[in-house]
């Protein structure tokens, strides 16, 4: 009973914030219009092919890998808003207006794909593979995906996998399936991408339960060829739906040589508070609180950046889609993070620098402590905390010469 009652509650809040009756078939090709970018995804996934074109996959898992390259338009600035997808009121949609669908063409692995890369490479021969999350459709991941490589900017070649989600709250066990059917797909995109000699680094990108596909794939690659690739050089994980204690199992059978992680965690996270009540009442990763025991040490020990974005307003009554919709998040992701590079107080500003080392120190700098209460976005990251820990303890001592200097008599 209080199952049910907790997917009553959930399928609730995902008809608030979900798709709120937009038009199906978004995947026609309908043109572009002046002002407006345009993205070039690869997309890959194991979903069943539609007949519907607007559609093109189902929530059904099909036997093989599929390609397809498709451009998305994004409207003009002016009518949109950062970290928004504008799903089109009614068809053809408005391209002034509304994201829409360019073209559509399917392409064979092989000579095909080896294109698509060399004429998407930039100078920097970095890939994008982004893993979507629970209860997607496969327009909701490809036009999700197309607003994260615009907003962030990212200098990227943006490939994305699609698993076969049948998009309904109540399907949660067959997409986590669906997840554990697609880890073979997903490894053999892996290998394919880091064998291309015209690739130089791959990023990994996943959401949600896409979170517990990818750490699987990186997983089943490491015990199958002694480590993970090599030019898997970052894995990002968003809001992961993932038992804290596989994930510690997963990260150990990666061995050493594994890729550099973050973590993207938000404690006012409520679709993670259920999937926690239907797996058993263990902590999800992307719930975490990195500053208490005994995660602050297994990150440490593991060398895991963690974001926390606890404090951060989010675009949804989920609050589990902050690191697509927030225009600071999104801004990290494509300056530094996707690239592979350690956020720095550069990047964030000073309050989000404070936040991040207040994590260890706050509680011994004085006054320096009330900077970190408000900050947004707080940063844990066990490679430059010491430097940080200095900095803050200078700062708090300059404050509190400040301080006394004012009162003095």
């Amino acid at each position: 009973m209080r199952l049910a009652r907790t997917f009553i509650c959930l399928a609730l809040m995902f008809g608030i914030a979900g798709c709120g009756g937009r038009p199906v078939g978004v995947l026609v090709p309908s043109g572009s219009a002046d002002g407006a970018s345009k993205v070039d995804l690869l997309v890959a996934t194991t979903r069943k092919p539609s007949e519907d074109p607007g559609i093109l996959f189902t929530g059904e898992r099909a036997r093989q890998l599929s390609l397809t390259e498709i451009v998305v338009s994004i409207p003009p600035e002016k009518n949109r808003t950062v970290g928004q997808v504008q799903w089109p009121k009614k068809l053809p949609p408005d391209p002034s207006r509304a994201f829409s669908t360019v073209s559509v063409e399917p392409i064979e692995a092989g000579p095909q794909t080896r294109a698509w890369l060399e004429g998407h490479l930039p100078r920097s021969r970095r890939v994008l593979i982004f893993v979507h999350g629970f209860n997607n459709r496969f327009e909701d991941a490809v036009y999700r995906y197309a607003q994260i490589v615009h907003d962030s900017g990212a200098d990227v070649a943006p490939v994305i996998f699609t698993w076969p989600s049948r998009a309904s709250i109540f399907d949660y066990n067959y997409d986590k399936e669906s997840t554990n059917y697609s880890r073979d797909a997903l490894e053999e995109l892996l290998q394919r991408a880091s064998k291309d000699p015209a690739v130089g680094e791959i990023t990994l990108m996943a959401h949600s339960m896409g979170s517990w596909l990818t750490v699987e794939a990186l997983r089943q690659m490491a015990i199958r060829d002694g480590r993970v690739a090599p030019k898997i050089t970052d894995v990002i994980l968003a809001s992961p739906d993932l038992d804290v204690d596989v994930f510690s199992q997963q990260m150990r059978a990666m061995g050493k040589d594994r890729p550099k992680f973050t973590l993207f965690v938000s404690r006012d996270d409520r679709a993670l508070t259920v999937s926690r009540r239907i797996s058993g009442n263990i902590d999800r990763l992307g719930q975490i609180d990195p500053t208490v025991e005994p995660y602050r040490s297994q990150l440490e020990n593991a060398g895991i950046t963690v974001l926390d974005l606890t404090a951060l307003k989010g675009g949804d009554r989920l609050n589990h889609g902050k690191f697509a919709e927030s225009p600071e998040v999104v801004r990290l992701l494509g300056n530094r993070l996707i690239a592979g590079q350690t956020v720095t107080d550069s990047d964030v500003g000073l309050g989000e620098r404070v936040g991040a080392v207040a994590l260890g120190t706050a509680q011994t700098v004085g006054s320096a402590a009330s900077v970190a209460v408000s900050t947004p976005i707080m940063i844990f990251d066990p490679r430059t905390r010491q430097t940080y820990d200095d900095q803050l303890r200078r700062l708090g001592q300059s404050m509190e010469n400040t301080v006394g200097s004012a009162v003095a008599p």
